[in-house]
């Protein structure tokens, strides 16, 4: 047996708690993990707290994100000692996932832990900054470069937000963050935004045109925040779509699009084929300063996952969580 975060649904109702958890639970899979580090990501607290169907089955172990070392291998693609990490696959929702001690996974979604990450330093990114980094290539790939103007991150403070205006910033780009938190500016700033703008000024229904200022733009709010950024993009100017943060709705004209030449694209981390996967791990690897990790990320054990899961959805909580299995 092993601890984790079991989630259960039954007569008794919907509930999450730490607890010793028996092999059985484990979904099928040709590799055992020994798990050392996963993380609270939106989409875990949601499937933590039942604020929304994420689960498809019970009992179910949640978390989309772990890295640990291989126990047991069936397969020739991995040997027992190897450090690995895994990042969606329905990992969390219909596959038993990363926020216990022990997971068994199949090997077609796991990639190796790049040489210069630690397990910890990989959990601090997570799929939050997993999705950042899928985000800014998007960018680079559509002609995005550092001299065209500036790049606006939406839902500045949360994970995605945190690191994308982290690698954005040593990439040499001028970022903008728009927050509800602006009290928090100097967080922002420190991750290296120029500038910190109040979400309100995006957040309502807009005009199908606005003044063209970004050249760039990484949101993960969605709703009426999107539509706007659209909106007030530079002629030829890129938004990469990764969240929802204010919905699934997008209240939107075609006008910046076919008057502007914009273009949307859309940012799946879950699904993401492995060759994109070690793409952006290993420039991840490549450009984010250790120091960045104290700035984003905090430590907390098993026991504190559900507490710190609804103060994540009530916005509570600043950048990234690490769980330690250790601790």
């Amino acid at each position: 047996m092993f601890n984790g975060i079991l989630i259960e649904k039954d007569d008794k109702g919907y509930r999450a708690e730490v607890k010793a958890i028996e092999d059985n639970v484990l979904s099928e899979g040709d590799v055992t993990i020994k798990v050392s580090h996963s993380t609270i990501n939106y989409k875990d607290a949601l499937a933590i707290t039942g604020k929304a169907p994420v689960i498809r089955s019970f009992p179910m172990v949640p978390g989309i994100d772990l890295v640990g070392t291989v126990e047991h291998s069936d397969t020739d693609k991995f040997t027992v000692g190897d450090a690995v990490l895994l990042n969606g696959f329905g990992v969390g929702e219909v596959h038993s996932g990363g926020l216990a001690q022990k997971a068994r996974l199949k090997s077609d979604w796991l990639i190796p832990l790049p040489d210069a990450m630690s397990p910890r330093q990989a959990m601090a990114i997570g799929t939050a900054g997993y999705t950042a980094m899928l985000s800014v290539i998007a960018l680079e790939k559509n002609g995005i470069t550092p001299i065209k103007g500036e790049i606006l991150v939406t839902g500045a403070n949360g994970g995605v937000g945190s690191f994308a205006i982290a690698i954005l910033s040593k990439l040499g780009y001028k970022v903008v963050a728009s927050t509800g938190r602006v009290d928090q500016k100097e967080y922002l700033t420190k991750l290296g935004a120029i500038e910190v703008i109040d979400r309100a000024t995006l957040s309502e229904k807009g005009r199908p045109l606005a003044k063209e200022r970004w050249a760039g733009a990484i949101d993960s709010v969605g709703s009426y925040t999107l539509a706007n950024v659209c909106a007030s993009m530079q002629y030829g100017g890129v938004v990469t779509a990764c969240g929802l943060a204010q919905g699934m709705d997008f209240p939107a004209s075609v006008a910046p699009f076919i008057l502007r030449g914009v273009t949307l694209v859309g940012i799946d981390s879950v699904m993401r084929p492995i060759e994109d996967r070690v793409e952006a791990w290993q420039r991840l690897a490549n450009i984010i300063a250790p120091e960045v990790f104290e700035d984003i990320s905090t430590d907390i054990s098993l026991a504190e996952v559900v507490k710190v899961a609804d103060d994540l959805i009530s916005g509570k909580i600043q950048g990234r969580v690490v769980v330690d299995m250790s601790k």
